[in-house]
C-alpha cells in the first residue's frame, strides 16, 4: 500500500549508500567557510553561486552526482543547474550531516 501511494505521488525512495558504493560523486554547495566546518569525507566543495561557472571540474556528466548544502535548498537548486546543464543522474541529497548518516 505505501510503495503504492509513494508512486502514485511520485515520491522516490533513493539508495544513496548505494549510489555511493557505485562511484556517485558527492557535491557540497556550500560556502567554503561552512564547507570547512565539517564536510563528508570524499565530497567535492562548489559553492551553488560559482557552480554554473565551475561545471567542467565534474567532467562526466553521466556520473552520478548527489547534491548536499546545509538543509536541501542549495542542493535543490544544484540539482537544477546540473540537470539543465545535460548531466544525467543527479539527486538532491538534502543536508551534508543527513546524508552522511544516510550513506554510512
Amino acid at each position: 500500500m505505501i510503495n503504492k501511494l509513494k508512486k502514485l505521488f511520485g515520491i522516490q525512495v533513493v539508495d544513496y549508500a548505494q549510489l555511493v558504493k557505485n562511484g556517485a560523486i558527492i557535491l557540497d554547495v556550500r560556502t567554503t567557510g561552512e564547507y570547512n566546518t565539517g564536510h563528508i569525507k570524499g565530497s567535492i566543495n562548489i559553492p551553488v553561486d560559482v557552480l554554473k561557472n565551475n561545471l567542467d571540474k565534474l567532467k562526466d556528466k553521466n556520473k552520478t552526482v548527489i547534491t548536499c548544502c546545509a538543509s536541501g535548498i542549495r542542493s535543490a537548486s544544484a540539482r537544477h543547474i546540473l540537470q539543465s546543464n545535460g548531466f544525467t543522474a543527479v539527486y538532491n541529497g538534502g543536508g551534508w550531516g543527513s546524508l552522511q548518516n544516510k550513506i554510512k
